[in-house]
């Protein structure tokens, strides 16, 4: 992911205190709901498939070029809804996890914020988490949360696809990727490790059931 690697400053990141950072926690589950609209998943393969065409790797037949950048464009339309949607359940995740921390005595005060959980999400995820979206298909978690996470620091709803110019369809993710880095440099915070941190990650539908075998 072009740029992440700089996200944020890691001077402004605290470390956690030897006595909490002894202990390990458990966090909220990180629950995704399904975002998608009826024609997102045809506009998602239709837009890659202009793509491939107008780089040269798929055989042009009778495609017309202004309705293949058209495809492009709604495609990545799309991305950036199914980012924002995303993004509205990690945020939502990384305030309960920030409120659990506040409410614990050996967690408050110590400078964790909203950031650390974000930043344990996408720079330092737990192995069974990055296991898990491998097998969703999930290659690159780190710039899926990333940006999902920078989509919503400007857009309090989905965009309307007429409202974005087109340089930023064709390179959201660039934008994306400056808005996460901005997110993270609002304040200082301290890091956390996942090796200390614990959470789980499911698809509500998932959860829902798990729920529903508890009750059982």
């Amino acid at each position: 992911m072009n740029g992440v690697d700089s996200n944020f400053d890691r001077s402004r990141a605290n470390s956690l205190s030897a006595t909490a950072a002894e202990k390990e926690w458990r966090l909220p589950p990180l629950i995704l709901h399904p975002f998608a609209q009826e024609r997102g998943p045809d506009s998602l393969l239709q837009g890659s498939k202009a793509q491939l065409i107008l780089n040269g790797f798929l055989p042009n037949g009778d495609s017309d070029r202004d309705e293949l950048q058209r495809l492009v464009l709604a495609g990545r339309y799309q991305e950036i809804r199914m980012l924002f949607f995303l993004g509205k359940d990690v945020l939502r995740w990384v305030d309960q996890c920030a409120d659990f921390a506040s409410r614990t005595p050996d967690l408050k005060d110590r400078g964790i914020r909203e950031q650390s959980f974000s930043a344990l999400l996408v720079e330092s995820p737990p192995p069974d988490l990055t296991a898990k979206l491998l097998a969703w298909g999930v290659t690159d978690g780190r710039g899926v949360f990333s940006r999902a996470i920078g989509i919503n620091a400007i857009f309090t709803g989905p965009p309307e696809m007429e409202l974005l110019s087109t340089m930023f369809l064709q390179t959201y993710h660039r934008f994306a990727d400056h808005f996460f880095a901005c997110y993270q440099n609002l304040m200082p915070f301290t890091m956390l490790e996942s090796e200390k941190f614990h959470f789980d990650i499911y698809a509500s539908d998932d959860y829902a059931r798990k729920l529903a075998e508890g009750w059982e």
